[in-house]
């Protein structure tokens, strides 16, 4: 089998292969997200080096790599919370690099952010959470804010009767479910899930998977997810971004990914437990991960 070598480096904004769920892609798909050469120093440390990436209306695009690789930097790049050494990042269409102050606040109340570990306010109810954001960022009577806030939980699979909890009484999965409610508050089109299902238990993972596909389907969702989790990752993804050496090694689908001869990819993809995850997917992606896996050990 012919594979691309270490360390050769495709292109990540090629509009080329498939996309899963979210269809082929192609050159006329819309560009939600476009990075482009995008470098983050800290500094002598070079964490993002040159970096290109697309994300296309409709896609659930999964970024993965080792520890250190820069996945949570490339996030905050891109939804802004840092600006990058070098390079732009334009989202719907306007630069990121470029805004500030209510320029880049109005450009943030398109997506929303469901951070790891929820980064709920401890002293605000669950409703008040939910609400928050709507209430800082638009001039809403009250009650109409409320009432929004209640159909969000309901959304993400929450009880009326959990409303005016605090987040001290939710358990793992609740928070997760919470952070969401909150991160879809204001109708975005974009989100951006950073570890969503980090310490929760395979049930709850499973049913949080479930959530996104189905909120994905009926709010025609784009979704930027960071995952180190392969069932949430295998399950959700159109395409994956792995991070390496400082770059996009690829930005494809996972069956193209596992193809591509490089350690992370060898280690991650195709050790035990990746296989496990792939394999679940059915008997094609079996045979592809069996041919994957031959083709290394050729090697």
């Amino acid at each position: 089998m012919t594979r691309p070598r270490h360390p050769h480096i495709d292109h990540p904004h090629a509009a080329t292969g498939t996309a899963g769920a979210a269809g082929p892609i192609t050159p006329a798909r819309e560009r939600v997200i476009e990075v482009r050469s995008v470098t983050k120093r800290y500094g002598d440390v070079t964490v993002l080096d040159r970096i290109d990436l697309d994300v296309f209306r409709g896609e659930v695009l999964s970024i993965v790599g080792g520890s250190g690789s820069g996945k949570t930097t490339l996030l905050r790049q891109v939804v802004g919370l840092e600006r990058p050494t070098s390079g732009t990042i334009r989202i719907f269409g306007d630069e990121l690099t470029c805004q500030v102050g209510n320029e880049l606040q109005s450009m943030r109340n398109r997506w929303g952010m469901q951070f790891q570990h929820g980064a709920l306010f401890s002293a605000l109810s669950v409703i008040d959470n939910v609400a928050l954001p709507m209430r800082e960022l638009r001039t809403l009577p009250d009650a109409f804010v409320a009432r929004v806030a209640m159909l969000k939980l309901q959304m993400v699979g929450l009880k009326a009767s959990d409303a005016d909890k605090m987040p001290a009484d939710l358990s793992g999965g609740m928070i997760k479910r919470v952070a969401l409610a909150r991160a879809l508050s204001l109708e975005p089109e974009l989100v951006f899930l950073d570890e969503p299902t980090a310490g929760l238990d395979p049930r709850a993972s499973d049913d949080y998977v479930a959530l996104i596909r189905e909120l994905r389907r009926e709010l025609g969702l784009t979704v930027v997810m960071v995952t180190h989790d392969l069932d949430t990752l295998v399950a959700l993804s159109d395409r994956i971004a792995v991070l390496a050496d400082r770059k996009v090694l690829a930005a494809k689908p996972v069956e193209q990914i596992i193809q591509i001869d490089h350690p992370f990819i060898k280690e991650y993809f195709l050790g035990e437990r990746g296989k496990r995850a792939l394999m679940a997917l059915g008997p094609e992606m079996t045979e592809a991960v069996a041919a994957a896996s031959l083709s290394t050990q050729e090697d």
